[in-house]
């Protein structure tokens, strides 16, 4: 993709965000914010067994954090919890344009650094109690 496109794919997101849900009865919540910028998003996660069969999420700001959340929702959904882990900022960077991304890069990686707090916490609370991991 050029440059141009990245740019016409990223206010697309923005504008039409997708997975922008709050999820009723998720298997994880958790909200990051950006102060720089006044970003603010809550990533929700459904589990079924092993795999993220939804990942959602809700907020405000700038037209990068929205449409990361967005893609980052798209990319997360239907993965493993292992491999939702291992989700790095290349793998976003491959889609954003890493030019786009560095430009602000805490705005970029606002989503993944949420769920990747949101995946610890779940996978801490699912082995100390596992019959309330459901619960956020």
């Amino acid at each position: 993709m050029t440059r141009e496109e990245r740019i016409e794919f990223l206010l697309d997101h923005s504008k039409r965000r997708r997975n922008r849900d709050v999820l009723t009865q998720p298997s994880f919540a958790r909200s990051g914010g950006n102060p720089d910028c006044s970003d603010v998003i809550t990533i929700y996660g459904q589990v079924d067994g092993d795999r993220l069969v939804r990942v959602t999420f809700d907020g405000e700001g700038c037209i990068l954090s929205q449409a990361g959340a967005s893609i980052l929702c798209e990319m997360a959904s239907g993965l493993t919890l292992t491999e939702a882990e291992q989700l790095s900022y290349d793998d976003l960077f491959n889609i954003i344009g890493k030019d786009l991304a560095m430009a602000r890069i805490r705005c970029a990686t606002l989503a993944l650094d949420t769920l990747r707090q949101a995946l610890r916490l779940y996978t801490v609370r699912r082995l100390l109690a596992p019959e309330e991991a459901m619960s956020p």
